[in-house]
């Protein structure tokens, strides 16, 4: 009897000995940043107010954002970064529509056309990579809680490992490198490379994503090319 017990701790010890490491919020945090910083170089024509109106709405909604996170408080941490995720997005798609409808008149030159247009493609791949991070399989604070990642709106290479695999890493969850990765390809590619798509919230983001970028590169960045 001893014996048998024994043999069920030393099967039960490795899995309940895992600790989960938190996720790290830099990442994320630089990405919003980033996106306020970049905005800088869009034309005031093409943003909604100054254009440096964007960073400090990024600015000052990041502050409650990381305090939420500090003291635990995960419901409005979520709120607050849905917010501020959202202003950056609707800032990106006003300033490109506005860029695509002035685009006849021939407003922008060239140069600040491809300055816009670049800026644009890139606040849309950190924005996006952001929403995947937030929303996907509940939040940071959400995958945290778990021991394992099984299950989300993304299947990424590493959930479908076989258990006999080498590379298997039983604590292994997607981080924002990984959502920043998935974000890069569906802008580059309009689809995802490596990771099928489950959930429909998911397919729509992406479907919004591509066809921000696809705009962006293939409207503005060929019309500045043929004015040049």
């Amino acid at each position: 009897m001893e014996n048998t017990s024994g043999e069920a701790s030393q099967k039960i010890q490795p899995e309940s000995a895992f600790k989960v490491e938190p996720e790290p919020r830099w990442p994320a945090i630089i990405a919003a940043l980033a996106s306020g910083g970049l905005y800088l170089s869009v034309p005031e024509r093409l943003t909604p107010g100054p254009s440096w109106l964007l960073l400090v709405v990024v600015f000052v909604l990041l502050i409650p954002t990381i305090l939420t996170h500090r003291l635990g408080i995960a419901r409005w941490n979520y709120i607050l970064g849905t917010i501020l995720t959202g202003i950056i997005t609707a800032a990106v798609v006003w300033s490109l529509a506005v860029l695509i409808l002035g685009l006849p008149a021939k407003k922008e030159s060239p140069t600040d056309l491809l300055r816009a247009a670049g800026a644009l493609w890139i606040c849309n791949i950190l924005v996006f990579a952001c929403w995947y991070w937030r929303l996907d399989a509940g939040g940071p604070h959400s995958r945290d809680l778990r021991q394992f990642h099984t299950d989300g709106a993304f299947l990424f290479p590493q959930m479908t490992l076989p258990e006999d695999s080498k590379m298997l890493n039983p604590l292994w969850r997607p981080g924002f490198i990984d959502y920043l990765f998935l974000a890069f390809n569906t802008s580059t590619a309009f689809s995802p490379t490596d990771v099928p798509v489950l959930s429909r919230w998911a397919k729509s983001l992406m479907m919004v994503q591509s066809s921000i970028s696809l705009g962006t590169l293939a409207i503005l960045a060929a019309r500045a090319i043929n004015i040049l």
